[in-house]
C-alpha cells in the first residue's frame, strides 16, 4: 500500500519544493502606490537669482529675492522680497516688486503679493522712442504673465504718472512691450499738464 502511494508523496513534496523555490527567487512586486510627495522645500537660496535670455542672448527679465524657496513636489518657488527687472530693447527697464512672492514651476506667472509695484523710470526722448515720464502702479497683488509681457491686477490700483496720479478699484493691465497701463473700471484721479521746458 505504501509503495503505490510513494509516487503520490513523492509528487506532493516535488510540488511543495518548487512552489517553495519559486516563491524565495521571485522579487517582490513593486508598491502601486508611490511616494506621495509633500509640498515641502528641497533647497532654499539666499539672495538668489534667476535671469532669462532672449533669442538674441540679452537678459530679458531678472528675478532677485531675499530667500528664494524651491518645492519638490511642483517644482514651485517662493520667494522672500522679489524684485524682477522686465528689459526690453531701447527702452527704460521696467521693476517690479512685492513683500512676498510665488512663481509657478513653469515659471511662467509670478505671483506678487502685499505692497506691489511697477516702476518705469523716466526717459530722454531718442530717435526712435518719445519721451516718458516717471510711472509707478501701486497695488496690494499683480500677476506678471512673464511669457506675455503683462503685468495685471484685478485689485485696487494707484497709478502715478509724472505729476499726475489715478486710481481705479478693478485694477489694470501694464503691457511692457508697449510700456503702457491700462486702467480698468472707473477711473478717479487727477492729470497734471507736464512743465514745459525752456526754449
Amino acid at each position: 500500500m505504501l509503495l503505490r502511494l510513494m509516487p503520490l508523496i513523492l509528487m506532493g513534496v516535488l510540488t511543495l519544493v518548487t512552489f517553495w523555490l519559486v516563491q524565495k527567487n521571485t522579487p517582490p512586486e513593486k508598491s502601486t502606490i508611490e511616494r506621495v510627495r509633500l509640498h515641502e522645500p528641497d533647497y532654499t537660496i539666499t539672495n538668489g537669482a534667476l535671469s532669462a535670455l532672449n533669442e538674441l542672448g540679452l537678459t530679458k527679465y531678472r528675478i532677485l529675492g531675499n530667500k528664494v524657496i524651491h518645492y519638490d513636489d511642483d517644482a514651485s518657488i517662493d520667494i522672500l522680497a522679489p524684485r524682477m527687472r522686465l528689459f526690453q530693447l531701447d527702452k527704460p527697464p521696467v521693476t517690479v516688486k512685492s513683500d512676498t512672492g510665488h512663481l509657478d514651476g513653469d515659471l511662467t506667472i509670478l505671483d506678487l503679493i502685499d505692497n506691489a509695484s511697477i516702476f518705469r523710470p523716466a526717459q530722454a526722448a531718442t530717435a526712435t522712442q518719445a519721451a516718458t515720464l516717471r510711472m509707478l502702479a501701486s497695488s496690494t497683488y499683480f500677476k506678471v504673465l512673464i511669457n506675455d509681457d503683462i503685468i495685471e491686477t484685478n485689485r485696487p490700483i494707484t497709478l502715478e504718472q509724472g505729476m499726475s496720479t489715478m486710481h481705479s478699484n478693478e485694477g489694470g493691465k501694464f503691457n511692457n512691450i508697449e510700456q503702457s497701463m491700462m486702467l480698468l473700471g472707473q477711473v478717479k484721479g487727477r492729470i497734471e499738464r507736464a512743465p514745459r521746458r525752456a526754449q
